[in-house]
């Protein structure tokens, strides 16, 4: 495909086609709420991050009418900005309740994000869910599948999508800059939050006016410990998704747009020693993806726990790869966090045209897409199978296998024990 015959469209919804399952290129368009008229809006996990999100939906003028969290402290802190907003500990109370929103907005711990979103999406709301979009791969597919079938405006909550970066580098990448791409490599610090260790086994008292039934919700049950909440959940097993799913989803959505990914047909990992209950101090998770239009095979590197890859050659001694990035390896060069190494390169190299549509912003583009506007950069068409090809590389991390893995099947070929943690038991009471 010519760069300069891409749409913003194109661009937004083209490399998805390829992702299997609930592909974006079968998503209808967006219920056309008035572009004039206010959104209704309500919140589901307002502490934390979602208080953030409470924030910026004051600012673009949405129109809070309830506010959720088990944790009632938390969601009274926030109303006291939103006077008249309806408070709630139960998402889905609310939401049987409040048949007058229009979207909603949920920074709930991963384990949630599949129910409170399905639940909301088939009630016919536009979702803005933060990322990873699920817990598991079942739940990811899920997830786009009631995204198809509801055809309301949706994003993920990877804001870094939205920058123009991701599509500098994509113009420089499709106009030769390094040549062909056949490595990958991503590394973060994370994590940032205790892993590589077992269950307590004290037993704290509960905060007040905090629901542990209700943030258990579907994972197994156990006694309260602040080694979980709060945000100290992302490291175990039952509630989280490790390093990987929680700066995944940022990481390699910027990758998957430049190099035009879809499935990948293997994922392996290598680690410090996995725990029954938390994932482990460090890993390093290897994605092959196969040829793609004009594309060579790739592999795609992923680091976290310190690890990082090779330093370039191309790095002057002393230089550090620095605590995260994204690397390119081409045939004729290679990109750094969108610069061409060494700087000298960069300099020397005759910039492309600017052929991508640049984006209003990450959540202008969720707010427009509300009111009938194109699909945002995140929608869940494209998040939903990017999240599932992410939270693969923590189930290579479980077994310590390499997996063959058939999309459109949902299995994983040469493992078949490994299909057990494509989706998790619920506990009674919840069902997806």
């Amino acid at each position: 495909m010519n760069s300069s015959h891409l749409s913003r469209r194109t661009f937004f919804i083209g490399t998805a086609a390829t992702m299997g399952g609930a592909a974006l290129a079968q998503t209808p368009g967006p219920r056309k709420d008035s572009p004039n008229e206010r959104l209704n809006v309500a919140g589901i996990g307002v502490g934390g991050m979602g208080s953030g999100n409470m924030k910026t939906a004051r600012q673009l003028g949405l129109n809070l009418v309830a506010i959720c969290d088990v944790n009632l402290r938390a969601a009274r802190t926030v109303a006291k900005d939103l006077p008249n907003a309806k408070l709630y500990q139960d998402y889905r109370v609310m939401l049987e309740k409040e048949r007058g929103i229009d979207a909603v907005i949920i920074a709930t711990p991963d384990h949630h994000h599949a129910f409170a979103t399905v639940a909301a999406l088939e009630l016919g709301k536009h979702v803005y869910c933060e990322k990873p979009l699920t817990h598991s791969v079942y739940e990811a597919r899920r997830v786009a599948e009631a995204a198809r079938k509801a055809g309301t405006a949706t994003q993920m909550g990877n804001a870094g999508q939205a920058s123009d970066s991701v599509r500098r580098t994509s113009e420089y990448i499709w106009a030769g800059a390094i040549g062909p791409v056949r490595e990958a490599h991503v590394w973060t610090n994370r994590p940032i939050w205790p892993q590589g260790i077992e269950r307590p086994k004290e037993v704290h008292r509960l905060p007040r006016e905090f629901d542990w039934d209700l943030w258990l919700g579907p994972a197994p049950e156990r006694p309260f410990n602040h080694i979980y909440h709060p945000f100290r959940w992302r490291g175990w097993w039952d509630f989280g998704t490790g390093a990987l799913g929680d700066i995944g989803c940022h990481s390699f959505h910027p990758v998957f747009k430049v190099l035009k990914l879809g499935h990948p047909t293997s994922v392996e990992a290598t680690s410090t020693k996995v725990f029954e209950e938390t994932f482990p101090l460090g890993s390093i998770v290897r994605y092959r993806f196969p040829a793609r239009e004009d594309m060579p095979p790739l592999d795609l590197i992923w680091y976290d726990g310190g690890l990082k890859p090779p330093r370039p050659d191309e790095f002057p001694d002393g230089q550090d790869l620095g605590d995260g990035g994204t690397l390119y390896i081409g045939d004729n060069g290679k990109m750094l966090n969108g610069r061409i190494i060494p700087e000298s390169r960069m300099r020397e190299y005759e910039a492309p045209p600017e052929t991508l549509p640049r984006s209003p912003g990450h959540w202008q583009e969720w707010v427009q897409a509300c009111k009938g506007g194109e699909p945002a950069g995140a929608n869940f068409g494209f998040a939903g199978p990017l999240t599932e090809v992410v939270l693969l590389g923590n189930i290579a991390l479980r077994t310590g296998k390499k997996l063959l893995w058939d999309a459109p099947n949902l299995q994983i070929t040469n493992v078949p024990e490994a299909n057990a943690y494509l989706r998790r038991a619920y506990r009674d009471g919840w069902r997806l």
